[in-house]
C-alpha cells in the first residue's frame, strides 16, 4: 500500500515510467528532471450508455419468455425417485464390518 506521504502517483510525460510526486509543487518527475503539468479538466466519471436497439429487444423477449413460463401450470407432480437418497437411521459402521474387506493382491 502506498503511504500518504509518498503522494500521488503521476506518469512522466517523456518516459511514460511512473513515480509518486511526494505532494511537492510543482512535480518535478526524477526521471528527466523536467516539470510534469498536470491537466485537470479532464474527469474519469462513467456515464452509462443508452440502451440500444438490439439490446433493448433482448431485453424485451427474455421478459416475454419469462411470463411465458410462469404461467405454465404446474399441477403435474412428477415422481422424482427421492426415496433413493433417503437416509438410513443407522450411519454407524462396525469395526467387524470393515475388517471383512479382502485385500487387494498385488504380487
Amino acid at each position: 500500500m502506498p503511504k500518504e506521504e509518498w503522494g500521488t502517483k503521476r506518469l512522466c510525460p517523456e518516459t511514460g515510467k511512473r513515480f509518486y510526486d511526494l505532494n511537492a509543487t510543482p512535480i518535478i518527475s526524477p526521471y528527466t528532471g523536467n516539470e510534469v503539468t498536470v491537466d485537470t479538466s479532464k474527469t474519469r466519471t462513467m456515464v452509462a450508455d443508452a440502451e440500444d436497439a438490439q439490446s433493448a429487444k433482448a431485453k424485451e423477449a427474455s421478459e416475454e419468455e419469462d411470463l411465458v413460463l410462469d404461467d405454465d401450470d404446474d399441477s403435474d407432480d412428477v415422481d422424482l425417485g427421492d426415496d433413493v437418497l433417503e437416509d438410513d437411521d443407522d450411519d454407524t459402521v462396525s469395526l467387524d464390518e470393515l475388517a471383512d474387506v479382502p485385500a487387494s493382491d498385488d504380487d
